[in-house]
């Protein structure tokens, strides 16, 4: 990679100097205007078509489930579904704090999950059991092989469906493993919360038809199991598809066999999964106790684990990386430890919420995101991964992080300084100077203390194929 300079070079780099003459004859031409997308490739045009077709199946499936559970059921079993949504969905975004995604991301996925693959999965179970009772003349056989075969397969490729989607037309939204979890798991959120409002809702149908209430109700029985005992149970299974499509994203392009088998392998795990889950109620509520127990408690505990140490890496990640930038000027001294600490950076956004408000707190905020995005790249780029356009979107965040600095040091400073051990902060023998003047941690304001290693340190070259 080519020098990085601790301030932004004049015109094209070059320095200062007199601008050669002009010649007479040959006036300058006018900058091309950049090619006009066809309208099926506008921004617009694909977003309101995406949202229409998702409107459609989420119209269309409604109207399926409202036949099936009748009024009543639909109203019950949609207030009951709806409690563990917004636990599920905070706990993805707790988990994805280091580099949140934004809610059009959340969006579109919750919405896929909700409307395009809970009406693929309905249709196409429906009309599998079906076939399948038709041809070998056995309906209980049919529902036990569509619930232990079919489901899995129909479900988690319609939920994969979305990953699918975001992997291939939003590149940039699916870098790391953290990102296909978020994006699995938000999927399968909304896939959940549409299927237990149809099984709830058919279980108040039915206890309304046999008069059964209380703790005899059926009601209760499919709310302990699906809502209070498993309801991470679709998030578990899609989350390892998730992270065959994270894994994928983190691996060169040049390695294109790896990339292919790394999300199929997640899918086919998932679905196994899915199949012993489903399958454990073909035998008898000790078999399902002893699945749940011994087997999907376990494996939730391990992805859980491993998804907590990745971010523990990401975090480290930033702290390794972001002092290439400090030794080159760009950032300042504290700044690898005060993003790479999640206790830092939230006293540097209640620091900057207090003394800026609101805006200076979406700026800190921001410049923690482009900050963490940059570190990352620099990492992906180090082995091979962050594609050819490595250099120019690494000086679009610089040039970022560079018109913020003088706004975001002080909450910085002092969330650095509130957190970090004392070995990593500089003393002022260095040549760092008094950053707070004031005497107050990271209050008053800002301090002349500014980036001062030798402009123009070589940060090194990318990984070969990264520009």
């Amino acid at each position: 990679m080519a020098t990085t300079p601790a301030r932004r070079p004049t015109g094209d780099g070059a320095p200062p100097g007199p601008a050669p003459a002009a010649l007479p004859d040959l006036p300058p031409a006018p900058p091309a205007a950049p090619p006009r997308a066809r309208w099926w490739r506008r921004r617009r045009v694909t977003i309101g078509a995406g949202a229409g077709v998702l409107a459609l199946c989420g119209t269309v499936l409604l109207a399926l489930v409202r036949e099936e559970t009748g009024t009543p059921g639909f109203l019950v079993g949609l207030a009951l579904a709806v409690l563990p949504v917004p636990l599920l969905l905070a706990a993805f975004h707790w988990l994805n704090r280091v580099a949140p995604r934004p809610w059009r991301d959340t969006a579109f996925c919750f919405a896929w999950g909700s409307c395009a693959a809970a009406l693929i999965s309905i249709v196409a179970n429906s009309y599998a059991v079906h076939w399948i009772a038709d041809e070998t003349a056995d309906p209980d056989g049919a529902d036990t092989l569509g619930a232990t075969v079919v489901a899995p397969v129909v479900e988690e490729s319609a939920k994969a469906a979305a990953i699918l989607l975001v992997f291939v037309f939003h590149r940039r939204g699916l870098t790391r493993l953290l990102d296909g979890v978020v994006v699995a798991g938000v999927t399968a959120t909304g896939f959940a919360f549409v299927e237990n409002v149809l099984y709830l809702g058919t279980a108040f149908d039915t206890d309304r038809t046999s008069g059964d209430t209380g703790l005899a109700s059926l009601t209760l029985m499919t709310f302990l199991v699906r809502v209070v005992l498993s309801p991470f149970a679709h998030p578990l299974f899609t989350v390892v598809t998730g992270l065959g499509f994270g894994l994928a994203a983190l691996l060169p392009p040049r390695q294109r066999v790896r990339r292919a088998l790394a999300p199929a392998v997640g899918l086919l795990l998932a679905m196994g999964l899915h199949a012993l889950w489903n399958g454990s109620t073909t035998f008898g509520d000790a078999g399902f106790f002893l699945v749940y127990g011994l087997f999907m408690v376990p494996v939730f505990g391990v992805v859980t684990w491993w998804t907590l140490r990745t971010r523990q890496r990401e975090l480290k990640v930033l702290r390794e990386v972001l002092p290439d930038y400090v030794a080159a000027g760009w950032l300042a001294f504290p700044e690898p430890f005060a993003l790479g600490s999640l206790r830092a950076r939230t006293l540097a956004l209640d620091h900057a919420r207090h003394h800026g408000g609101a805006p200076l707190r979406r700026t800190v905020r921001a410049y923690q995101d482009d900050a963490t995005a940059l570190a990352l790249l620099r990492h992906r780029g180090s082995s091979g991964a962050a594609g050819p356009d490595f250099l120019a979107r690494e000086r679009r965040l610089l040039d970022a992080l560079w018109d913020r600095r003088h706004a975001v040091r002080p909450s910085l400073v002092h969330g650095a300084l509130l957190t970090a051990p004392w070995s990593v902060l500089p003393p002022p023998a260095y040549g760092y100077g008094a950053p707070f003047p004031h005497g107050h941690p990271g209050y008053g304001p800002p301090s002349p203390w500014a980036p001062v290693p030798a402009p123009g340190t070589a940060l090194g070259r990318p990984a070969e194929g990264q520009g």
